[in-house]
């Protein structure tokens, strides 16, 4: 297979997908290796493929549905499961992490948790990685971007994170 026809079926693959999909599973499917589906989905990026890596694997552009809004928090470590498995239970989707860095800015990281799985399976990740979560950046304090399927869910939020002592407010 040529590499634009195997750029093409990794298009096709992604836009196809209803959940993450890991470079290893790319490489498998194509038979080819995780670092040249790396260095592909690079080059379909510079073509102006939306495609984000996640820490479940690549996803395009598609949003989830629902009404967006942003929440600022802070906890240290270990309120991290807290605060994720509260925006999940009221049924959000937690799209992303954004710390504001004092020499890159804007920091983003997608994440995509839909459900207390995805949570604890970022969470293993986590444990089985040096890396450190952006928020160490930034003494703890981070926004997280949710999709909520309604203003209702998003206040039950608001609520318990207010309660957990995660919520920055002014």
């Amino acid at each position: 297979m040529r590499a634009e026809e195997r750029r093409a079926a990794i298009r096709c693959f992604l836009e196809q997908a209803d959940q993450p999909v890991s470079a290893s599973v790319l490489a498998a499917r194509l038979g080819v290796s995780r670092q040249v589906i790396v260095g592909d989905v690079a080059l379909l990026r510079a073509g102006g493929l939306n495609v984000s890596a996640t820490p479940r694997g690549y996803v395009t552009g598609q949003v989830a549905p629902g009404l967006l809004h942003q929440v600022a928090c802070r906890h240290d470590a270990a309120g991290m499961r807290s605060e994720l498995n509260a925006m999940v239970d009221q049924g959000c989707t937690v799209l992303d992490v954004i710390v504001e860095h004092p020499i890159y800015g804007q920091l983003t990281g997608p994440l995509r948790m839909s459900s207390r799985y995805d949570v604890e399976e970022f969470l293993c990740r986590c444990d089985r990685s040096d890396a450190r979560p952006l928020s160490d950046l930034t003494e703890g304090i981070h926004l997280h971007t949710l999709a909520c399927p309604n203003e209702a869910a998003f206040q039950r939020v608001l609520a318990v994170l207010q309660k957990l002592g995660i919520l920055l407010s002014d």
